[in-house]
């Protein structure tokens, strides 16, 4: 894929484009400017990375939050998609020396780089393909079923390789260069020579790479895109123009970790990646009902958002009364919104999704990589379920933002603890 043209885009547009286009050549691009600019080194890992959390998904110590007390993500992400090579697994079990080369990999990232925003962030998930291959089952702490169809007339793709890993960093030459050392095309990381590569073990899956950023008014710099109108809000850290990711609407990593059996201190995750119409969304709907399809008909009435959502700090404002209305406000008012909706399938008043979703451009066209972390894959089923609102007697256009979203493809996977983060078999307990 070629490079994109540098005199056309701003710095920042022309680095999500490096790290969309991915591979050897827009890392050099990438690392050519960053030196240009005289940035800051990128912060060095650890010696001992047996020192670092035992959940591979524990970033939001590592994360900084905003003024409001919300985790700031990660401004650059990428979904690596991974194939196990022939004759590394089989059911009798995994090769030692590929178990190795995979953990030797991952080690180094972490001598590399800082476990934070301004290093590296990462998980490896593996999917209900890589644990079909092995004679013994997941055990029942593990809910991980293949990924289905979660709307009457959604016909997404589902994922089929075996495993996928997840970069993340607000520097985008950390993404690409972690990718590419991964699999052998640089000899270090970050000024660390690379242990082991990953190329032998995985085949890296290029058309399912995917890629994306968050961030405030990175959305807005996209209307060189088809299908992003210039009417989204110039300070929007998200494509439908809302900030997203409260504190009080996020499950916490306690609540999405697996408490029990040879997988606890992991967790699930899954992946839609959605194609969004945000022409009809900005050009056809006005503020007011842009916030009532996304929050509640009841935040539009009280003006409790925001241009951006700014006014709600911490807390998305849903609160019980707003919840237990979603039905009444259907039948009367006609609308819904999507946030209210979803709240619905919140246990004891808790979330039991931790988001860690970002836009994208991939293809050309906007969309979001909705990735969560939830302790059971029937969690996210249930709030799913919840979301499309089928028991209410709304109009779909009204129905909060169904309308506008479009589910392309999906996948579901284990995100082990570290120590089980290389080729785990079904049944670690049995593993030498």
């Amino acid at each position: 894929m070629s490079l994109p043209a540098r005199s056309a885009l701003s710095r920042r547009e022309y680095v999500r484009a490096l790290v969309a286009t991915g591979g050897a050549t827009a890392l050099s691009a990438c690392l050519d400017l960053s030196d240009g600019e005289n940035e800051d080194p990128v912060p060095a890992g650890v010696d001992d990375p047996s020192s670092l959390p035992e959940r591979q998904h524990a970033w939001d110590e590592s994360l900084p939050a905003d003024g409001d007390g919300n985790v700031r993500p990660a401004e650059h992400h990428v979904l690596v998609a991974l194939s196990l090579s022939d004759g590394v697994a089989t059911g009798d079990g995994v090769d030692p020396d590929a178990r190795e080369t995979v953990e030797s990999a991952l080690r180094t990232l972490e001598r590399a780089y800082e476990h934070s925003n301004d290093g590296l962030l990462f998980t490896i998930g593996y999917a209900p393909a890589y644990f079909d291959r092995f004679e013994e089952s997941l055990p029942e702490s593990v809910d991980l079923p293949e990924p289905e169809p979660l709307r009457e007339g959604e016909t997404p793709a589902f994922d089929e390789f075996d495993a996928l890993l997840h970069l993340a960093s607000d520097r985008p030459e950390v993404v690409l260069e972690a990718e590419e050392g991964l699999f052998g095309e640089r000899e270090s990381v970050n000024g660390v020579e690379l242990e082991a590569e990953l190329s032998g073990v995985f085949d890296r899956e290029t058309d399912s790479r995917r890629t994306g950023f968050v961030g405030d008014g990175l959305p807005a710099e996209r209307t060189d895109v088809p299908g992003v109108p210039e009417s989204v809000p110039e300070d929007a850290p998200f494509f439908m123009g809302f900030r997203s990711g409260f504190a009080d609407g996020q499950a916490s990593e306690d609540r999405v970790t697996i408490e029990s059996g040879p997988f606890a201190g992991g967790t699930t995750q899954q992946v839609s990646s959605m194609e969004i119409n945000l022409e009809q969304w900005f050009d056809q709907e006005n503020h007011y009902q842009r916030v009532s399809k996304l929050f509640s008909p009841e935040h539009a009435d009280e003006e409790a958002v925001g241009e951006v959502g700014e006014a709600l700090g911490a807390t998305n404002g849903l609160t019980d009364e707003r919840i237990e209305a979603t039905e009444s406000d259907a039948r009367e008012r006609g609308v819904v919104g999507h946030a209210q909706k979803a709240a619905r399938a919140r246990e004891d008043g808790e979330p039991p999704l931790l988001r860690r979703d970002f836009n994208t451009v991939d293809g050309d066209r906007p969309g979001l990589h909705f990735l969560s972390l939830q302790r059971e894959i029937a969690d996210f089923v249930r709030v799913r379920e919840a979301m499309n609102g089928t028991d209410l007697d709304v109009a779909t256009a009204n129905n909060g933002i169904l309308h506008y979203l479009f589910v392309d493809r999906r996948g579901n996977y284990l995100v082990p603890p570290r120590s089980l983060r290389a080729l785990p078999t079904a049944d670690p307990s049995g593993d030498s």
